[in-house]
C-alpha cells in the first residue's frame, strides 16, 4: 500500500518472498532521457516513477493517509483514514527523508505576522512580485528559491555562514558521473556520519555570480523577529513579507508511533541499513545517508531497498 501525495508513503509486503522469487519488469533505462547537459524535469521524473508502477507486480492502492501500524500475531496491521486494515507479515516505510519540513530554532519566528512558507510551498516566484522577501538557509533549495524571484522582488538569503559551493561539472562531466566512476555514491558509508553533512551548493557559476552581485542580497541570519519586521546582526529593523525557512526535511512517520521502538524521542527511524533495529518487522527506504551517499536519490534507493526487501524475505521463506 502507498499513498503518492505530500506526506506519507507506506509500503505493505503481503507476500516478500513471493514477489522476489520472479522477475519484475522495470522501465527500461531510457524512460527518463539520458541528456549530458541535463537534468530531468519534473514531468520526466514523474512519468519515469508512473511507468514504473505500472510495470511492477504489486497491489499499489493511492489516495489512502495511513493513519497507524501496530504489531499483530505474525506481523503487521496498518490503518488508513479510509478505514482500512491490511494486515502483513513485512512492513516497509519508504516515504524517504522529505516528509517533514525542518525549521532549526529561529528567534521569535512563530510571532512573525507575515507570510510564513517552506521551500515546498514555493512553485514559482510569480506570488513573490513586488514583495520584501527573506530565505533562510544556504543549500541548494534556499540559495535556488532566493535566485529566482530577484527579477520581480527584493530577496536576501539569511544563513548562518557563508554559502559553500561545489562545480557541477569537472572536466566536462557532472558530479554524479565522478561519484559513480569512484564508488562514493554507492559506498557503505551511512554509519559514519553522525548527523548528516551540510551539502555544498551544486553550482554551474549562476549562483556565485548571482551573490556576488548582490542580487540576491546575501546576509547574516537576523537576530529577532516581531510582528512583521525582522531584526538583522546590525541592529537594523526591516518590515519583510514573506520569510521561507529552506532548512530542510525530516522523515514524517508519526503512523509508526505506536510501534514501539521503531522511532527515537525526535520521531527519526531506529535502523541499521534499513531495517528497525529494536522492533521486529518494519523496515525503512529512501532515508538520507540510509547506507550511503545517494540513499535518498533515485539513483540509489533501489539497491537500498532490493536490500532490505531480501533481509525481510529471508525469514520469511525458512517459515
Amino acid at each position: 500500500m502507498k499513498r503518492t501525495g505530500d506526506r506519507v508513503l507506506a509500503a505493505v509486503l503481503r507476500q516478500p518472498h513471493a514477489v522476489l522469487a520472479r522477475p519484475v519488469q522495470c522501465p527500461a533505462r531510457d524512460a527518463v532521457p539520458r541528456r549530458p547537459d541535463r537534468y530531468p524535469h519534473r514531468d520526466e521524473a514523474v512519468t519515469y516513477l508512473t511507468t514504473y508502477a505500472d510495470r511492477l507486480d504489486a497491489d499499489i492502492r493511492t489516495g489512502r493517509r495511513v493513519t497507524a501500524a501496530r504489531q499483530v500475531p505474525g506481523g503487521c496491521e496498518v490503518e488508513t483514514g479510509g478505514g482500512e486494515r491490511p494486515r502483513a507479515r513485512s512492513l516497509v516505510a519508504a516515504s524517504g527523508s522529505f516528509g517533514r519540513p525542518h525549521c532549526p530554532a529561529l528567534s521569535n519566528l512563530d510571532v512573525f505576522s507575515g507570510r510564513l512558507l517552506y521551500a515546498a510551498d514555493c512553485r514559482n516566484p510569480a506570488p513573490f512580485t513586488g514583495q520584501r522577501v527573506v530565505v533562510v538557509g544556504a543549500g541548494n533549495s534556499a540559495v535556488q528559491i532566493a535566485a529566482e524571484p530577484v527579477e520581480v522582488a527584493s530577496v536576501t538569503p539569511a544563513t548562518r555562514e557563508l554559502v559553500k559551493f561545489t562545480r557541477r561539472h569537472t572536466f566536462g562531466r557532472d558530479l554524479h558521473f565522478w561519484l559513480s566512476v569512484t564508488g562514493l555514491d554507492t559506498a557503505p558509508l551511512g554509519r559514519v556520519p553522525r548527523r548528516p553533512p551540510t551539502q555544498p551548493v551544486l553550482d554551474d557559476g549562476r549562483y556565485r555570480a548571482a551573490l556576488r552581485s548582490g542580487r540576491p542580497d546575501r546576509r547574516p541570519l537576523f537576530t529577532g523577529v516581531g510582528g512583521a519586521k525582522v531584526t538583522w546582526p546590525t541592529g537594523d529593523r526591516e518590515e519583510v513579507d514573506a520569510i521561507v525557512p529552506a532548512t530542510g526535511y525530516r522523515p514524517d512517520l508519526p503512523y509508526l508511533a505506536h510501534l514501539d521502538g521503531a522511532l527515537d524521542a525526535e520521531g527519526k527511524p531506529l535502523h541499521r541499513e534499513g531495517p528497525a533495529i529494536k522492533v521486529p518487522g518494519p523496515a525503512f527506504v529512501g532515508l538520507e545517508w540510509q547506507r550511503g551517499l545517494s540513499s535518498n536519490s533515485l539513483r540509489g534507493v533501489g539497491r537500498d531497498a532490493e536490500r532490505s526487501a531480501r533481509r525481510l524475505a529471508a525469514p520469511l521463506t525458512r517459515r
